[in-house]
């Protein structure tokens, strides 16, 4: 994790010695204060192991998400650092996961979470408040499934909060969830659809703006959806997630369509905490 407060960022620029360049300096789109909390550009050449997980905290020596029927086995195999890049890639290849059950497909996940179900463990990186940013290009490809995402460092399901969500055979729609528990702790969601040009032909930023009274997500530094119910509003500690699913009871499967291998990539990773 690489922790810069703003005067030190200032100056660095003044120098022209910030290594982030002056992108880094705010959220796209952004203006006021802010403090760079958290941050991994994939300019090396392996994972960084150390902000890092590649499986849900399941980790069986692989693992799967069987809530949503997923068809893929999560490995770290299917995880590299390429270019500058990171680079999830789904392929259409048998594995076995837990208790020998087969799969025809793995893929590519990575977590500031734990890959252990001990929550005594400490997390790679998680926060309370704050926007999170990704660049990234999407695979497009019936059956595909790209997402960036958080979920409580507690390991309970809620809240959740989808940053971004696509389905491969429709990449000209970007969905952004919210799930959250009513009074009466019951699980509820809502959701934004944004229409857009196809996210898969160019990079785009997706980012999200977490605070204590509002949760507003952005598409390439515009507003596309809010939600501002302050009684339903997260004020735990969350994790973030990368990953690129295949098929599920929402994209469904693959088919004959469907160009393998499937790449995700991501050009960024940063957090940002207020300081205005």
């Amino acid at each position: 994790m690489r922790t810069l407060g703003i005067g030190a960022l200032l100056a660095a620029m003044t120098l022209g010695s910030v290594c982030l360049g002056a992108s880094a300096l705010a959220p796209k789109g952004q203006s006021g204060g802010w403090d760079l909390a958290f941050s991994d550009e994939f300019d090396g050449t392996s994972l960084d192991r150390s902000k890092w997980a590649t499986c849900y905290w399941w980790n069986r020596g692989g693992c799967t998400n069987l809530g949503n029927h997923e068809l893929q086995w999560y490995q770290p195999g299917n995880v590299a650092v390429v270019g500058g890049q990171l680079r999830l890639r789904a392929e259409h290849e048998d594995a076995k996961g837990v208790d020998d059950a087969s799969y025809a497909y793995t893929s590519g996940l990575v977590s500031t979470g734990r890959d252990v179900a001990d929550v005594a463990r400490t997390v790679k990186f998680d926060f309370q408040y704050g926007y999170a940013e990704m660049r990234a290009r999407l695979p497009s490809g019936r059956g595909l499934f790209p997402a960036f995402w958080m979920l409580p460092s507690s390991h309970s399901s809620t809240p959740e909060i989808d940053i971004m969500e696509v389905l491969g055979q429709d990449p000209h729609t970007l969905y952004t969830y919210f799930h959250y528990r009513d009074d009466d702790e019951t699980a509820k969601h809502q959701n934004g659809v944004v229409k857009t040009s196809d996210l898969s032909a160019a990079w785009h930023v997706y980012g999200v703006d977490w605070e204590p009274d509002r949760i507003i997500w952005y598409l390439d530094g515009v507003e596309r959806w809010r939600y501002e119910n302050a009684a339903h509003i997260p004020h735990e500690r969350m994790y973030l997630l990368v990953n690129l699913a295949v098929g599920g009871k929402w994209p469904g499967p693959p088919d004959s369509s469907t160009r393998w291998p499937a790449d995700m990539l991501v050009d960024y990773v940063r957090v940002w905490k207020r300081i205005d």
